[in-house]
């Protein structure tokens, strides 16, 4: 079992963050990383293939009943939600959008909270609705580090804005801050 499990949403403005920290992340890191991005729900090809250029990471879409494993990127495939599971495995479903959105990002930070407690390490980025600040909430509650990108810098403030405005985070960061923590708990 990895000692941290990151967890990473963002919607509207967020791909060339979600770039840049896979990019700057060294291609020994070993904690698992989950990527779960609002996008095109009728666009299934590309992004992945987008992400893993610029990544050092392998970057995939993980199936249904995927063991989780270290040193991968799991993106949550189109119009799917992401959960994760007890029999640390991650799980797809194509149940009703949350907050407008498939996969949610609210529904894969509240599994992972409850699977992964204090291991979790949850980041919210650029945003343009509030899916993600109740599921970061949730990290808190379990006892996780719990990250939002600073409004100011974020392309579309609306969704870390959401989070600030229900709880006080661990952190409030920018993307450069962010990479620095990433690479400052690695091991």
């Amino acid at each position: 079992m990895a000692n941290y499990y990151i967890f990473i949403g963002g919607s509207a403005g967020s791909f060339q963050s979600i770039v840049k920290i896979l990019n700057s992340l060294p291609e020994t890191y070993n904690y698992p990383i989950f990527l779960s991005l609002h996008r095109l729900k009728h666009v299934r090809g590309g992004f992945v293939e987008a992400l893993s250029i610029k990544s050092k990471l392998k970057v995939v879409e993980p199936e249904d009943k995927t063991v989780i494993m270290g040193g991968l990127v799991y993106l949550a495939p189109a119009n799917y939600h992401m959960y994760i599971e007890v029999s640390n495995t991650i799980a797809l479903s194509t149940e009703e959008p949350v907050n407008h959105s498939r996969p949610s990002i609210d529904l894969v930070f509240k599994s992972a909270a409850y699977v992964f407690e204090k291991k979790v390490i949850g980041i919210l980025l650029s945003g343009a609705n509030k899916d993600g600040a109740e599921g970061l909430l949730e990290i808190k509650n379990y006892g996780g580090t719990t990250i939002v990108q600073d409004p100011k810098e974020a392309s579309v403030s609306v969704m870390p804005q959401s989070a600030l405005d229900l709880f006080k985070p661990s952190y409030v960061m920018t993307v450069n801050q962010i990479i620095e923590f990433l690479n400052s708990i690695y091991i």
